[in-house]
């Protein structure tokens, strides 16, 4: 809870000193965007929790959303699939993606970070194999399916501001993943291997099976997230698309309190987390600060969020030490 009222906070501090320095920050028209892209990353961002709180780590999430999204309007637009069997489709690829993840690091025990950065490499070269690295969009059809992504929902005594339907996607699924992860035993399970897997498989868990289900998880949300950015965008270039929307996932469930080791973390705090990354980024743009600079800070954030864990972590464990040892002196 301490994590999440800090990234809060912070998350206050960033909005207040740009909306200080530039008054259209809060205009509506600004506020929909950001709303709508911390969405749109919040989704991935959630999934990728459930991978960092199993003591993993996902590095597939972006090329998976060019994949996917690169896939959705070739089947549309090129190969005339109906719209119903090219979700079935990209989202059964998603979801194989994160499977042979999960059985190649628990039934082979490599390492996640080999695992999933070579499907880094993979499923992009796969989409611009199978694109010819062409752009794909989806014309001026598909107009009820691309309202996932772009429609806006008018709410009442609030004029001007419209709340993005990814939000309410978003919402959804985050609703969805807090309850699985703080109300049932898979988040449990989940939460002791990522404190220490061998003690948990000692205790009778199925390591194996939470494991897979946390990647499978990953990637499904990120196909999910592919999707919605390619109907958002409408003009996907497979060399483009989901570069570094890793960084961008990892770094918000860092911020919203999942820590590294794995064993903790909030949906909450992710969703805070996702929502500070947008805006340092949108706080970037208007306060005039050089684009070039955007990866340093992200990756600057990114550390500091490490480096406050770690401390926390060492703070927690001294404290706990200097308690038991009073307990046996007493």
């Amino acid at each position: 809870m301490n994590k999440i009222l800090g990234i809060l906070i912070l998350l206050i501090v960033v909005c207040t000193v740009t909306a200080i320095s530039n008054e259209n920050f809060f205009s509506a028209y600004n506020m929909q965007n950001v709303t709508r892209l911390t969405s749109l990353f919040g989704i991935i961002s959630i999934g990728v929790a459930f991978v960092i709180i199993s003591g993993g780590i996902d590095l597939s999430i972006g090329s998976v959303i060019c994949l996917v999204g690169s896939l959705l309007p070739y089947l549309l637009v090129e190969q005339n699939f109906s719209i119903t069997s090219a979700l079935l489709f990209v989202g059964t690829i998603s979801i194989l993606i994160g499977l042979f993840h999960g059985l190649l690091i628990t039934k082979l025990k490599l390492q996640p970070f080999i695992v999933t950065l070579c499907g880094l490499l993979i499923y992009r070269g796969i989409a611009r194999g199978i694109t010819e690295d062409q752009t794909q969009g989806f014309g001026t059809g598909y107009t009820g399916l691309r309202y996932l992504a772009t429609g806006k929902v008018e709410i009442p005594l609030i004029e001007g501001f419209k709340l993005p339907v990814p939000f309410l996607i978003m919402l959804g699924l985050a609703v969805v993943a807090a309850f699985f992860l703080n109300k049932t035993i898979f988040g449990r399970y989940l939460k002791a291997i990522g404190n220490n897997e061998a003690a948990a498989r000692y205790s009778g868990i199925r390591t194996d099976r939470v494991v897979i289900m946390s990647y499978v998880i990953c990637s499904f949300l990120s196909g999910v997230g592919g999707v919605l950015f390619a109907l958002d965008i409408n003009s996907v270039q497979p060399e483009g698309i989901g570069n570094f929307y890793e960084l961008y996932a990892i770094a918000a469930a860092v911020l919203g309190g999942c820590s590294i080791r794995g064993g903790e973390g909030s949906i909450l705090g992710v969703v805070i987390g996702a929502a500070l990354m947008r805006v340092l980024r949108n706080s970037i743009t208007m306060l005039g600060i050089p684009s070039q600079l955007e990866f340093a800070i992200i990756g600057a954030v990114i550390l500091v969020g490490v480096i406050s864990d770690e401390l926390v972590k060492r703070y927690a464990q001294k404290r706990r030490a200097i308690l038991q040892a009073r307990q046996t002196s007493g």
